[in-house]
């Protein structure tokens, strides 16, 4: 066992003492232990029950013989942290999540690990560091939110964030919003559309990593508790059998979890954090991956912010099993990749039927002939662009607009609900990448006031920044390079004329080679907006979001 590191032998006795001062007997100090990485606090809807998850895992690694030993890990709420400061701290704290798991794993050396997280950054922050540890390990989550009841129609939080721009726009009126968020959000649980959280836990079970129900059955529902009793027990038998993240999460579990992120129509920030992941198990997927399979692979669920659905409609349709199998039948996913079960995917998905073919529909009827997501490339994005396609209006999958170009998120979005934007125009925020921002923040106060003031189906947003998974519109994000390194969105000027070509995956200034390389020239590089602390430290090691946006 590893754990034999710390407690077998006679210079272990001060370590078998250290031990036995926390309580512990020897016959739990021989067993295997089990670290778990709980990511519980009381900022976040998603996380606020995990103490509870948390020991409904160590109920069962005691029953399948193992000793659990909690450990906390940090997280941050997207929702409290957007349109302030703080978002510049979501994405990079993906970093610090897998390197404090490392650190815990490897200081203390567990035999095994479950690690129960939820939502945006914590799920792929906790998967890198699981293949980078390459110990037995299962995730699982949290679960979803319900979605709320207003005025008979199902809302969540981004029904909150559009109904701003509705105040602005005079279609609502302020007491309706306060109405509307009084139960957008009714309990805990991830945010309760195919945001970045709930993509993120159903490719953790489409990768395999997660058992299945791991991304879709709703928190409050009793099956949640269940599931972490079974993560506790099968991390036991993934110990005795030596199953290790690598052999289950390869180059055809990746394609399998990429293709799953199209057919559900998941965030575009799976674009980041897929490949983030891979890279810590030596796998490169790049951005044209993402391209070629998204051509083949139909859009079978229509979930919010794009379609009408919510998490619990898919899980009752079947979940991502049903999703997989429908699949796997096609042609589209392999079958052969190992899983966390201890069985194939194949086997995993023998007898599983779609209950709901409205909610998941078959490949010969889609909801859209190709992927959610699509990457766009052009002399504005020469390393690409990302736009979840599948929640555009037909009417923006093909335009060309006026830029109106904003040097941050806060302008923009002044603008935006001062009414200084108008039908055609293309908005463009850029030094908020990685780098520029620092932390590539999160747009969903721009997006969100576009699609509540009705302007979704007439305004395009570019930025070196990211989108919210709750995002819908023309928003096209994770330009690369970004303005910070002298990317060519740095050189848009405000009444530049942009073409935005989604079925044709391009994206343009239609502006002459040589104005671009005068503008080039002139161009100076900004004073970074952060100067100490960590945000300054990432902004100094962070790689392009063409790259995940990892530290180097």
């Amino acid at each position: 066992m590893r754990s034999n590191l710390m407690k077998l032998g006679l210079e272990k006795y001060p370590h078998r003492s250290l031990l036995k001062a926390m309580g512990l007997t020897d016959r739990e100090i021989d067993q295997p232990l089990i670290g778990v990485a709980n990511s519980f606090n009381e900022l976040i809807p998603g996380h606020i029950h995990l103490d509870k998850i948390t020991q409904a895992v160590k109920a069962g690694v005691r029953m399948a013989g193992g000793t659990p030993l909690e450990f906390g890990v940090i997280g941050v709420c997207d929702g409290l942290a957007m349109h302030h400061e703080g978002m510049k701290y979501s994405l990079p704290s993906r970093e610090l999540i897998a390197d404090s798991v490392e650190v815990m794993a490897m200081a203390h050396p567990f035999d095994g690990l479950v690690l129960v997280c939820n939502c945006d950054k914590i799920i792929p922050g906790m998967l890198m560091a699981a293949l980078r540890l390459n110990i037995p390990v299962v995730l699982v989550s949290g679960g979803p939110m319900l979605a709320g009841r207003y005025q008979g129609r199902e809302v969540d939080l981004i029904s909150v964030f559009e109904g701003v721009g509705g105040v602005k726009a005079g279609r609502i009126c302020e007491d309706d919003l306060k109405e509307l968020a009084e139960c957008a959000c009714p309990g805990c649980g991830s945010c309760a559309g195919m945001f970045t959280a709930n993509s993120m836990n159903c490719l953790s079970e489409a990768l395999g990593m997660a058992l299945p129900g791991n991304g879709t059955i709703p928190a409050v529902h009793a099956a949640r508790f269940r599931l972490a009793k079974e993560a506790g027990i099968l991390v036991m038998d993934l110990v005795n059998r030596q199953v290790l993240p690598r052999q289950i999460a390869t180059l055809d579990a990746f394609k399998n979890a990429v293709a799953v992120d199209m057919a559900l129509g998941c965030s575009t920030n799976t674009v980041l954090h897929v490949p983030a992941i891979a890279r810590e198990a030596g796998i490169d997927l790049s951005l044209k991956l993402f391209n070629d399979i998204s051509d083949r692979t139909p859009h079978l669920c229509h979930l919010s912010p794009g379609g009408p659905h919510h998490l619990e409609d898919l899980d009752m349709a079947g979940g991502v099993p049903a999703v997989m199998k429908e699949l796997m039948d096609a042609g589209l996913v392999s079958g052969s990749p190992l899983t966390v079960t201890g069985a194939s995917v194949a086997d995993n998905l023998a007898g599983i039927t779609v209950l709901d073919p409205q909610v998941i529909r078959p490949v010969a009827s889609p909801y859209h002939p190709r992927g959610g997501i699509v990457i766009l490339w052009g002399n504005l994005a020469p390393e690409g662009g990302v736009v979840k396609q599948s929640a555009v209006d037909p009417a923006m999958q093909v335009r060309e607009g006026r830029a109106r170009v904003f040097e941050s998120e806060e302008a923009a979005t002044h603008a935006i609900l001062s009414a200084q934007i108008q039908p055609g125009d293309v908005v463009v925020i850029r030094y908020e990448g990685p780098r520029g921002g620092p932390g590539m923040r999160e747009m969903l106060t721009p997006t969100s006031a576009i699609a509540g003031m009705g302007l979704d189906k007439e305004v395009a947003l570019i930025t070196d920044g990211r989108f919210s998974g709750g995002t819908r519109g023309a928003a096209i994000g994770h330009i690369s390079p970004e303005a910070a390194d002298g990317g060519p969105i740095a050189f848009v000027q405000e009444g530049d004329r942009i073409k935005v070509d989604i079925p044709g995956k391009s994206l343009t200034l239609l502006v002459d080679d040589r104005e671009l390389a005068r503008r080039q020239a002139a161009w100076q590089p900004p004073v970074p907006k952060i100067k100490h602390g960590y945000a300054a430290r990432y902004s100094r090691m962070v790689s392009s979001g063409s790259k995940g946006a990892v530290c180097e």
